[in-house]
């Protein structure tokens, strides 16, 4: 279980949008790539990037600044917005990225979506975005009409084994999360996935540790810009609930050898 903060470039800048929408824009930092170095030198592995102006164009904006992450930082980057092509993939995994979020075009181009999966294998990453259980596309502004569930099922049958679910009504709101939505869609999924929307306090991220053999990740935004979540203090967390839950893994397993049958 990784922490993953994340930076969503919207006209160059590090931003974060109020339940995806557009008008309600808070910018946090002026240079995406220092905002990463911070992430990294606060003890991060991990950031998540969102190609915001992407996602609404359906066009890559900001693979610049992304590339710019990379060389400047030895984070893992997981990438998503805008990602429309095996061309982008391609160029994003050239850059260094280490993991690719495709979203809307897991709906709209599942052909494109299955032919990702087979050229790039576990590089891929299936982005479902949900509004009251309905998959959310082109930027969170249109439905999809089909349930998240549906949609989960349809991507591990294609071999997707990493996802990002984001609860959208949450999302930048820091009103907290529901674990157990995230438990019940790995579930669905048959894989751990990365929790994304509402993850605003440390009590958040203990309540995720208590399902964390459903967790791969948790995103967050808002909370680690305006301080209700330390960075350093949640990746250690992340790693010691990973520990914890691991540790229950092996205890509840039968020992190598036993039989069952009382020694005599």
């Amino acid at each position: 279980m990784h922490l993953l903060p994340a930076i969503d470039i919207l006209g160059g800048k590090a931003v974060r949008l109020a339940k995806g929408d557009y008008n309600k824009v808070t910018v946090y930092n002026d240079d995406p790539v220092a905002q990463a170095v911070a992430f990294e030198e606060a003890g991060a592995d991990w950031v998540h990037v969102v190609d915001l102006d992407g996602a609404r164009s359906g066009e890559p904006v900001n693979i610049g600044i992304i590339e710019g992450i990379a060389r400047k930082t030895l984070l893992k980057i997981e990438v998503g917005g805008g990602i429309r092509s095996l061309e982008t993939v391609e160029r994003l995994v050239n850059a260094g990225v280490s993991r690719v979020v495709m979203g809307t075009v897991l709906v709209k181009d599942p052909a494109l979506a299955e032919e990702a999966i087979k050229r790039f294998g576990d590089v891929m990453c299936a982005g479902i975005d949900a509004r009251d259980g309905e998959v959310a596309v082109d930027g969170w502004e249109k439905g999809a009409g089909i349930s998240a569930y549906d949609l989960a099922t349809r991507m591990a049958l294609l071999g997707y084994r990493h996802m990002v679910y984001t609860d959208i009504a949450r999302d930048g709101m820091q009103t907290g999360i529901d674990a157990q939505a995230y438990e019940k869609m790995a579930e669905v999924f048959g894989s751990p996935v990365t929790a994304s929307g509402g993850v605003a306090t440390m009590d958040d991220i203990e309540k995720l540790g208590k399902v964390a053999n459903s967790i791969d990740g948790i995103i967050t935004g808002r909370a680690v810009y305006e301080g209700t979540i330390d960075v350093t203090a949640a990746v250690e967390r992340c790693k010691e609930l990973t520990r914890k839950a691991l540790a229950a893994e092996v205890a509840k397993a039968p020992c190598a050898g036993c039989t069952g049958i009382p020694s005599l």
